[in-house]
């Protein structure tokens, strides 16, 4: 018996057949490649800027926020190293949930475009901004480099928001416990307690800096470490009840080789211990610098290593560098792949 349809129901046969072939055609989460230093675009079709960033993972999504970089990049006269810089643009946010398809949420933070006397002024500069989420308080928190254009101002600033994609409210810069600061991190630990991690004393000593219990404020512990070692672009991370901190060298816009180093307590000794890059360029962070560690939630020991590929005279074309960073026999590898998945 031929059967034959109604044209209502052919319709809604080639509708499901389309639907079917569309989907089939679709790249799953498994066919994301990532390409560390090529151009990554969010989900409009345009190059995620947000460069020496930090993740925030709240309630099943994933929130990206980093530096502005657009506009010209021209170079701070009489300075004593490259000083290259663009306007102070403000922080940007980025969303996903696959930690690959990136969509564009906005300016967190915006900067100030009247008053000169701002910390955040677009004359300054805003950097390395970082996001935790203070459950006591419900407020999502904010702390950046804030600095002026010869770098000598060397503050922390602090922001806050009801959202985690903003926008923020700046509410103060300082120097905590009285000392200088530049780049910097932030690190939430398994208790609830949050710390400031931060270059100091020209950039010679690390510090690491307990917070009040809402995060806005130095506790006044903190720790010196790295002391005279001048290292910068702290990444901290944990792993087996133990501290990590990954850091470079301190050689302006120029990459150099990573360090890793490790404690028992994150307030305790800290040894310094290897380059844990591997492979081509492993001596220069494969040409780039780090900003941050991102612990993957659900997969213990799994994470992802967080770098800036700087490009110096013309900043806002500087590329992300993300590789897995992996355990083996109790060492921390970062290995260069040119292409890998999640």
């Amino acid at each position: 018996m031929i059967r034959t349809y109604t044209f209502p129901l052919l319709i809604l046969l080639t509708g499901f057949l389309v639907v079917n072939i569309f989907h089939s055609c679709q790249p799953s989460v498994k066919d994301k490649i990532y390409t560390p230093g090529e151009i990554w675009n969010d989900t409009s079709g345009n190059p995620i800027n947000a460069h020496g960033g930090g993740i925030l993972f709240h309630q099943g999504r994933y929130y990206w926020f980093g530096e502005i970089k657009k506009g010209k990049t021209w170079l701070v006269p009489g300075q004593s190293w490259e000083c290259y810089r663009v306007t102070a643009a403000g922080v940007s946010c980025y969303g996903s949930e696959n930690l690959y398809d990136w969509e564009y949420l906005g300016v967190a933070l915006a900067p100030d475009t009247i008053n000169p006397d701002s910390d955040i002024h677009t004359s300054r500069v805003i950097e390395r901004p970082k996001v935790i989420y203070n459950k006591k308080s419900g407020k999502f928190v904010m702390w950046l480099h804030i600095d002026s254009e010869d770098y000598r101002y060397a503050r922390a600033g602090v922001a806050i928001s009801d959202k985690p994609e903003g926008p923020y409210t700046f509410l103060e810069s300082m120097r905590p416990n009285g000392q200088m600061s530049r780049d910097q991190t932030l690190f939430q630990d398994d208790d609830g307690k949050a710390y400031h991690i931060f270059s100091s004393e020209n950039n010679a000593t690390m510090h690491i800096s307990l917070l009040t219990d809402d995060y806005l404020q130095p506790s006044g512990m903190e720790k010196r470490i790295f002391i005279d070692q001048s290292r910068e672009a702290p990444a901290m991370f944990k792993s087996k009840g133990k501290y990590y901190l990954i850091t470079s060298g301190c050689t302006g816009w120029s990459p150099n080789p990573a360090m890793l180093a490790s404690a028992d307590s994150i307030m305790g000794n800290w040894t310094e211990l290897y380059n844990p890059c591997i492979g081509p360029d492993s001596d220069s962070t494969f040409h780039a610098q780090s900003t941050f560690v991102l612990p993957l939630p659900g997969k213990p020991d799994e994470f992802i290593f967080m770098a800036d590929r700087w490009n110096k005279t013309d900043l806002q074309d500087s590329r992300y560098v993300w590789l897995p960073l992996i355990f083996l026999n109790d060492s921390a590898r970062i290995e260069w792949k040119e292409r890998w998945r999640n």
